[in-house]
């Protein structure tokens, strides 16, 4: 889509935490911004920067020949820019999707937009709004990859890392699922690890110097198991299955003694002996992998 192309100018509907940061970047970076939101109001600070508040979402998306979404979800993506009257004012322009939700729906709006002739990439951001228009700016997208090209110029004003995954729309999703499965996993793993370490008398700001060297261990884990992954290898040189059982069932065992719900880690527990049942008490820990998947 290039009939509509003008890299001064962008238009960001949604005004959420996240919008906000990315209008103030556009805004930082000199370009002309036009912004819309569900709930009247939320623009004041930014059209007192120079942002331009349109009144209606149709009016916003006619603004600019690239409008960046960051709303809630799909639904509420569904809810603003599937009306008749906003599609219409889309028609030759482009939408760079950066709200959260899975591959297939994903996959469902470029479909949409391709029947309305309106351009589609679909994006992700995976750090939080404090790095918006900073170097820690980490960003995903994935579409046409001329048309990523087309508005990298504009996106750029957002700083940070910009990655282009693909012509395969699904994919950024796809990424920011796997990646914040590894976020809130681990995060899940810190408050039961608070949990049982408060039960022992051990405070959090006790413990966090010693979660961070946790911390620290995963990276070179998750450089060493990726390897593994992709051969099929799963090496258990350095810790095996059989003792990865064992220290979990110790955790399990402290943990119901006080009377703290393990059952996170009774189905990670549940998962490895299943492994082990299979013939891969030697292997590493990773291996689990294969016993999720149905394949």
């Amino acid at each position: 889509m290039t009939s509509h192309m003008d890299h001064s100018a962008v238009t960001v509907l949604g005004l959420g935490p996240m919008g906000r940061a990315l209008a103030g970047a556009f805004l930082d970076a000199g370009l002309r911004v036009t912004v819309w939101n569900r709930t009247p109001g939320k623009d004041r600070d930014l059209v007192a920067r120079g942002a331009a508040g349109a009144r209606s979402p149709e009016e916003a998306v006619a603004a600019s020949g690239l409008t960046v979404v960051c709303v809630v979800n799909y639904d509420a993506v569904d809810a603003v820019v599937r009306r008749d009257a906003v599609a219409e004012a889309l028609k030759g322009r482009t939408v760079v999707n950066l709200t959260a939700d899975t591959p297939d729906r994903a996959r469902d709006a470029a479909a949409w937009a391709a029947d309305h002739g309106i351009g589609y990439l679909d994006g992700a951001i995976m750090t939080p709004t404090p790095t918006i228009g900073t170097p820690a700016g980490v960003f995903l997208h994935s579409g046409p990859g001329e048309l990523y090209a087309q508005h990298r110029p504009v996106l750029g004003a957002l700083g940070g890392t910009h990655t282009h995954l693909g012509a395969d729309i699904g994919r950024a999703a796809a990424y920011d699922i796997a990646l914040l499965d590894i976020f809130w996993t681990a995060m899940a793993g810190y408050a039961h690890a608070l949990a049982v370490a408060r039960a022992e008398g051990i405070g959090a700001r006790e413990l966090a110097p010693f979660a961070n060297g946790i911390a620290a261990i995963l990276p070179p884990l998750f450089e060493s198991g990726a390897q593994d992954a992709d051969n099929g290898t799963y090496s258990g040189a350095g810790n095996p299955l059989t003792s990865a059982v064992s220290s979990m069932a110790h955790i399990v065992h402290t943990s119901e003694s006080h009377g703290i719900d393990a059952s996170v880690m009774r189905a990670a527990e549940c998962l490895a002996r299943r492994a082990i049942g299979r013939g891969h008490g030697a292997g590493g820990f990773l291996r689990i992998a294969e016993i999720m998947s149905p394949r």
